[in-house]
């Protein structure tokens, strides 16, 4: 895959539930937990000093009010994909699960287990978090 156009084009004819389609972000909704449980993921492009063309594969998890980041850094050490981050969502600072790709390194199958990694394991990071709660 060599753009963001790809990207979407693969979500959109692979039967993901893709809820957003702004210029370079798309939203797929994934349904976890036999439809008990909900995760948005978040795809969006991203630019860099080299001029490489990266994807950006994120899901919020909790709001960093009363979030021990201790324990979620210690959560994020023993899994083996994703990177936390904070990002503000009107204004409030969230935790979230992202990880960055280069497009040149992007296949459908790779993009594929990304959306379903980075949304199952933000999952259960936010019922660790959240005392089994489905906050967004």
């Amino acid at each position: 895959m060599r753009n963001f156009e790809q990207v979407r084009g693969h979500l959109n004819s692979s039967g993901y539930k893709v809820t957003m389609h702004d210029p370079f972000v798309a939203c797929v909704e994934l349904s976890l937990g036999n439809g008990k449980r909900h995760q948005a993921i978040f795809l969006s492009e991203l630019g860099n000093d080299d001029e490489r063309g990266y994807l950006r594969v994120s899901t919020v998890i909790a709001p960093m009010t009363g979030i021990d980041a201790k324990r979620a850094l210690k959560f994020n050490w023993q899994s083996s994909v994703g990177y936390l981050a904070i990002g503000e969502l009107d204004g409030v600072p969230y935790l979230q699960l992202c990880e960055n790709r280069p497009y040149e390194s992007l296949s459908p199958a790779e993009v594929d287990r990304l959306v379903l990694e980075i949304g199952g394991l933000g999952d259960s990071m936010e019922r660790a978090l959240s005392a089994e709660g489905d906050l967004l």
